[in-house]
C-alpha cells in the first residue's frame, strides 16, 4: 500500500508539472523581475532624495548670500520633485521669496498650490493654508476668513494662535466684539501660543473688555 501511495503521488506530481510547469516557472520569473524592479526603484528614490537635499541646501546657501537668482533656479526644479517634503519646502521657500518682494498675490498662489496638493501630508497643507490666508488677508472678506480658518481657531489646535488671531480680527471687522474678545482671551490664556502673540491678544482682549491678564494668572496657578 505504501508503494502504491508513493506511485500515485509521483504520478500526480508528474501530471501537475507537465500541465502547469511552464506557468509556474513563468510566474516565478515575473515575481523575481518585479522584486528586482522594486529594489531598483527604492535605490533610485534614495539617490533622488539625496540629490534633492543637496539642491535645497544649495538654494538656502544662495539665499544666505543674497543670490536670489541662483536660489530661484534651484527651487524651480525642486518644486516638481518626487519627494513630497522637498517639493513642499521648495514651494514654501518660493512663496517666502515672493513675500520679500512684496508680491502678496504671487505668494498666496504658491501657498495655495501646496494647500491643494492632496499628495502632501496634512500638516504641510494646513500650514500652507494659514500662510496663504496671511498673504491675502487684506483682500478677503471677514466671513471668508472665518469660513476658511474657523476649524483651526480652537484651543488645542496646532495653529490656534495664528488662525485664532486672524479669525478674531475678522470678527472685529464684522463688529462682533463679544466673539472677538472671547477668542482673544482664549489665545492670551493658552500657554502653547507664542509669547508675542499672547501679548497682542492680551492687549486686544483688554480693549474689548475681557480680563485676559486674569486668565493668564489663573493658567499659571493651575
Amino acid at each position: 500500500m505504501s508503494e502504491v501511495d508513493d506511485e500515485l503521488r509521483r504520478e500526480r506530481l508528474t501530471r501537475f508539472w507537465t500541465r502547469w510547469g511552464l506557468v509556474v516557472g513563468g510566474l516565478i520569473i515575473v515575481l523575481l523581475i518585479a522584486f528586482g524592479g522594486y529594489l531598483y526603484w527604492q535605490h533610485r528614490q534614495h539617490e533622488g532624495a539625496a540629490t534633492d537635499g543637496e539642491q535645497l541646501q544649495t538654494a538656502y546657501d544662495a539665499l544666505g548670500q543674497n543670490d536670489t537668482k541662483t536660489a530661484e533656479a534651484k527651487l524651480k526644479t525642486l518644486a516638481g520633485a518626487d519627494v513630497d517634503a522637498y517639493r513642499a519646502l521648495a514651494q514654501f521657500t518660493q512663496a517666502d521669496i515672493l513675500l520679500q518682494k512684496n508680491d502678496l498675490k504671487g505668494a498666496a498662489a504658491r501657498f495655495a498650490t501646496v494647500a491643494n496638493d492632496a499628495s502632501l501630508a496634512q500638516p504641510f497643507r494646513d500650514l500652507a493654508l494659514i500662510r496663504q490666508t496671511m498673504a491675502e488677508y487684506d483682500t478677503l472678506k471677514p466671513d471668508a476668513v472665518i469660513a476658511r480658518l474657523g476649524a483651526f481657531a480652537v484651543p488645542g489646535n496646532a495653529w490656534f494662535g495664528s488662525a485664532g488671531e486672524m479669525v478674531a480680527v475678522a470678527y472685529l471687522r464684522m463688529n462682533k466684539r463679544d466673539q472677538a474678545g472671547r477668542l482673544f482671551g482664549q489665545i492670551a490664556s493658552d500657554k502653547d501660543v507664542p509669547d508675542t502673540l499672547r501679548q497682542r491678544a492680551v492687549q486686544m482682549a483688554s480693549v474689548l473688555g475681557v480680563d485676559a491678564v486674569g486668565q493668564i494668572e489663573d493658567t499659571k496657578t493651575q
